[in-house]
């Protein structure tokens, strides 16, 4: 199990080795900043938060750091709340790729599945 940097305590997010994968792909062809990717939980859509994944250039104080095989994991140190305990899985087939979350904090979604609310 991936540990958190914060107190070698379990990381808030665990990563299958599907998303373990991606991520390594992602870092792969990341732009020469980049120095890590971060998941995030910006208000939008229509539950009130949704998941964003995004390069990031340099570390921020309150991010949680996850070391994997690919790659640094970043979580938003303000959205670690509305985290904890979830799986974060990619999936893809013939027709769609994204990053797939088992959130046990998520209340509801919306019926597009691009948000949800705690």
């Amino acid at each position: 199990m991936a540990e958190s940097t914060l107190s070698n305590r379990p990381a808030a997010v665990l990563l299958t080795p599907a998303a373990e994968a991606r991520v390594a792909e992602l870092m792969a062809k990341a732009p020469d900043d980049a120095v890590g990717v971060k998941l995030s939980t910006p208000r939008r859509g229509c539950s009130g938060l949704a998941y964003s994944v995004d390069y990031v250039s340099e570390e921020e104080k309150f991010d949680e750091k996850i070391e994997t095989p690919g790659g640094v994991f970043y979580i938003d140190g303000a959205s670690v709340l509305y985290l904890i305990g979830s799986t974060m899985d990619w999936q893809e087939d013939d027709f769609t790729a994204g990053f797939v979350f088992e959130n046990p904090n998520a209340k509801g979604a919306c019926g597009c599945g691009e948000s949800f609310m705690v």
